[in-house]
């Protein structure tokens, strides 16, 4: 299979300029939060940091629950380019933050905030992979990638119906979605509004979550069985017009 990054036997699948592509949207993160960085007042900042266990992201909220009430644009700003760079480069650890607004922000504000900054940084995935991402997820995920082509080979005419599938239900992981989705030429259009309307039910039990966040013990707390349950639920509505309109053909 050709890809933009080098032959099969290249041992590293990335050009030279691919490189550079990626190490400038690296840049333009690094400045965003320099920016925040500098409005900020003089403090000790060293509880900031990428929140890898709930004892992380209880720490992480104490201290942030005074910055937000005197500084919500730079925290809102922050969060925000962080979430965006965590998605884009699919950095785990997107679920704590979603938690994190939900204590920060409450459920309405934080679940407006986490699909803003989701759909965004899955976008931003979306086109850094139309750009360079072609040859890692060759070599990462070739029998993924060919399920998912066959999938959305098949499904041209309820695409959408789909998509949302695959966003409403753990199917295939989201990060997966984001990176693949341009390789198997599903339209940004297409991808756009299956990410904006399918991550809200998902978002909405993590960020409701976060408001009692001493509550849980760990994260499998958030996903019990009538959760998940719920999901594969609504993702099985939104499939129907499709199934529907290939039983009438």
């Amino acid at each position: 299979m050709k890809g933009k990054g080098g032959d099969a036997g290249s041992r590293f699948p990335l050009s030279f300029w691919e490189v550079v592509a990626a190490s400038t949207v690296v840049l333009g993160f690094v400045l965003g939060l320099l920016g925040v960085y500098l409005t900020m007042p003089a403090s000790d900042y060293s509880f900031l940091k990428l929140p890898r266990t709930l004892e992380d992201l209880q720490i992480l909220r104490d201290h942030l629950e005074t910055y937000t009430s005197d500084y919500t644009a730079q925290v809102l700003v922050g969060y925000s380019v962080v979430y965006i760079f965590m998605q884009t480069f699919m950095i785990p650890g997107t679920v704590f933050m979603s938690l994190l607004a939900g204590a920060l922000f409450g459920v309405f504000k934080g679940v407006a905030l986490v699909v803003f900054t989701a759909t965004a940084g899955a976008s931003s995935c979306y086109f850094l992979s139309k750009l360079i991402g072609r040859p890692l997820v060759f070599s990462l995920w070739p029998d993924k990638l060919s399920f998912f082509q066959e999938q959305v080979a098949r499904r041209r005419g309820g695409l959408l119906n789909y998509m949302l599938f695959l966003r409403l239900t753990p199917t295939l992981p989201n990060t997966f979605i984001n990176v693949a989705s341009p390789i198997v030429d599903v339209p940004y259009h297409i991808f756009f509004l299956a990410t904006l309307i399918g991550l809200i039910p998902a978002a909405y039990v993590t960020v409701k979550a976060g408001i009692a966040l001493g509550e849980l013990q760990s994260i499998g707390d958030l996903y019990d069985f009538n959760s998940i349950a719920t999901l594969f639920l609504i993702g099985a509505v939104s499939i129907t017009p499709t199934l529907m309109s290939k039983s009438k053909s």
